[in-house]
């Protein structure tokens, strides 16, 4: 058995860690932020509410995993803007002529 006295490691030669910081450019890339705002868009654009539904989802997710609070932030709401826009105008628009709810 090993005596503390015999222990080769020196406990005050050990430094914390500190991350290096990273550029916000160099972050890599939010794909379920992109994935919401094209879900939202086709939501809007083509009348899809299962779209609408999943860019929430994909909001909701890319909301937990936020890396970058300014550029995300930013992303984020446009998408949930697009996915809110889509699901009220397919709930409470007026039904078109030749389309079954």
């Amino acid at each position: 058995m090993s005596t503390p006295a015999n222990d080769p490691r020196q406990p005050s030669a050990a430094k914390p860690f500190v991350s290096p910081p990273v550029n916000p450019q160099d972050l890599p890339v939010d794909y379920s932020g992109f994935i919401a705002v094209v879900f939202g868009i086709a939501g809007v654009m083509f009348r899809y509410k299962l779209s609408s539904w999943l860019a929430i989802i994909f909001c909701a997710q890319s909301l937990a995993n936020m890396r970058n609070i300014e550029n995300d932030l930013k992303q984020i709401s446009m998408a949930m803007m697009f996915a809110i826009m889509g699901l009220v105008t397919n709930y409470l628009s007026p039904m078109r002529p030749g389309t079954k709810s």
